[in-house]
């Protein structure tokens, strides 16, 4: 069966944290490290009620705020996010080389993220046009590697699992979609990725 559509994660893949600095440096104000910085942001009840959408990004970000002992204010939780975030690069190469798939392949996101993403996509990063479609957990009210998101994205699609490839950093990610027939590559880099990714869709 033919492969119609490529879909890609988005944080850990499109974007990522090449740039370690700014995060070690704001964990140390407050006697973390790199690793405490991102559970405390991103490994925190209100982070996974944002990826479903039961809260706002807003939201959780106040309750991070609230965790640091912070000023909850706008002002204050951007100041916040641009130093947390600092160190993340959009990989304007890959997202070129994914435009270029089109239109003979349909292209998509499918991203864990709050409902701040679109915004980012389309405005800030500016790479959303490089996408057919785009799906975000906090939209969705579900999350990988919950099924469910999978096969609303098979339907939005309207293409069974088999003619579809998903590309995410993490393998129960994979994994997942693997079990529903999807197949599945193991983002490790954008070269080992894309070239596995050319691989299959050789063979097809």
């Amino acid at each position: 069966m033919t492969i119609k559509a490529v879909i890609f994660d988005m944080g850990g893949v499109l974007v990522r944290t090449e740039n370690h600095e700014a995060r070690t440096a704001l964990g140390l104000r407050f006697g973390k490290t790199y690793s405490e910085m991102d559970e405390a942001v991103f490994g925190v009840p209100t982070s996974r009620r944002a990826s479903i959408g039961e809260i706002t990004a807003q939201e959780h970000m106040r309750a991070v705020m609230r965790s640091f002992n912070l000023p909850e204010s706008d002002a204050a939780i951007k100041a916040f996010r641009d130093e947390f975030f600092a160190g993340d690069v959009v990989d304007k190469a890959m997202v070129a080389e994914i435009d270029a798939l089109r239109p003979k392949y349909r292209t998509a996101i499918l991203s864990n993220a709050w409902d701040d993403l679109r915004p980012l996509l389309e405005d800030i990063w500016q790479i959303a046009y490089a996408f057919d479609e785009i799906f975000i957990s906090a939209e969705m009210g579900v999350a990988k590697p919950d099924s469910k998101i999978y096969a609303m994205v098979l339907e939005k699609l309207n293409l069974p699992a088999k003619e579809t490839v998903f590309i995410d950093d993490f393998l129960h990610n994979i994994e997942a979609a693997r079990n529903l027939g999807m197949h599945g590559i193991h983002f490790q880099s954008r070269a080992q990725a894309m070239g596995e990714l050319r691989a299959l869709l050789e063979d097809e």
